[in-house]
């Protein structure tokens, strides 16, 4: 990190969470493990309100209960959202409550390797008619790799089921519709779902998907990982309203609601995240376009400001310097896909 980004990094030291300023240390500053502030950080990072109330709200089959207002839906929606909050503000296997967490999602897995419709996952009918979506694992299997259990035999089966599920054009898509999987059709991809370069490729399906190829050890840098960035990269929008939103769902400031409707808003801080997991570089003109419109974001005191909820802009800071100070300026990988200005449902020419 240069001078000018370790200055940025600074100035969350004084954010008043323990566990922002443990991963400012030791993913933008460098500190070991055996830094007596990392140290100390470690032994305070369980009073944090952001962890204390997941911690004192796990049942004992390890699962949580949704409270209505952040987190709709039944306990394996709200366990698994619980997960994604331990593993992004950095816990994972050593702790017992990411323990009991994840054998309780383990549990609930099919003997394919995938998790069943519920009513925890879906809202409003949004399952009627579906007999397959891809989401259905995505989601928890996400939360399981952020924990660190991607290499787990359980979630390796699971990567197996999700990546059955891909599409010849490598996205995924909204799910199979009617009858069973083998005789249904592709269900309908609404506009702001669409893939400006799939015929029914769901983003939101394959956001979700490449999530979760991006926290596995191998799949991360494979061909399924990196084709599936291709196709997001090729959706030219820039919506600086949106940056951060999935920070700011996984620590708790914004709420999170729907299922195909999971990724509806596109955040372009979540796409860099998985530029510099996946190994895209800035020798691609629209990883060097997009970090420079994210970079001429940032507000005059060195940090991106979310405005919906500015309690979390530090937050979102560290997560786009984390990403910004990853990114490669050269590598072995570019995408190709043509770059193709974003209109969720365009005008159709009239016949008359």
């Amino acid at each position: 990190m240069n001078q000018t980004s370790s200055s940025r990094a600074a100035l969350l030291l004084a954010d008043p969470s323990p566990c922002l300023r443990l991963l400012v240390l030791q993913e933008l500053l460098g500190y070991p493990d055996d830094d007596s502030e990392v140290q100390e950080l470690l032994a305070l990072r369980e009073r944090d309100p952001l962890v204390r109330d997941l911690l004192d709200r796990q049942a004992d089959d390890g699962s949580w209960e949704a409270d209505g207002r952040l987190w709709q839906g039944g306990r394996q929606r709200a366990s698994y959202l619980a997960l994604m909050r331990l593993g992004y503000v950095g816990f994972d296997v050593a702790h017992p409550a990411v323990r009991r967490g994840a054998e309780y999602l383990f549990s609930l897995q099919q003997d394919d390797g995938s998790w069943s419709f519920t009513s925890d996952g879906t809202e409003g009918g949004e399952r009627e008619g579906y007999v397959m979506v891809p989401l259905q694992t995505a989601l928890p299997l996400r939360a399981l790799a952020m924990c660190g259990y991607s290499s787990d035999p359980r979630a390796e089966r699971a990567y197996t089921w999700l990546l059955s599920k891909r599409l010849d054009d490598g996205a995924w898509p909204t799910g199979i519709a009617g009858g069973t999987e083998a005789d249904g059709v592709y269900g309908y991809v609404a506009g702001y779902r669409r893939l400006a370069h799939s015929r029914w490729g769901c983003r939101s399906n394959t956001t979700s998907s490449l999530l979760c190829l991006a926290y596995h050890p191998e799949w991360r840098t494979g061909p399924e990982a990196r084709r599936a960035l291709d196709l997001l990269l090729g959706r030219e929008t820039r919506e600086a309203q949106n940056v951060g939103l999935e920070v700011a769902r996984l620590v708790g400031a914004e709420p999170t609601r729907g299922f195909f409707t999971f990724f509806a808003r596109f955040d372009l801080a979540l796409l860099l995240d998985l530029c510099w997991r996946i190994g895209a570089t800035t020798d691609d003109a629209r990883v060097a376009d997009l970090v420079a419109f994210v970079t001429g974001l940032r507000g005059e005191y060195g940090l991106w400001p979310y405005l919906a909820q500015p309690q979390v802009s530090r937050w979102v800071t560290f997560d786009l310097l984390r990403s910004l100070t990853r990114l490669q300026a050269r590598g072995d990988w570019m995408g190709d896909e043509p770059r193709t200005p974003f209109q969720p449902y365009p005008t159709r020419r009239k016949r008359f």
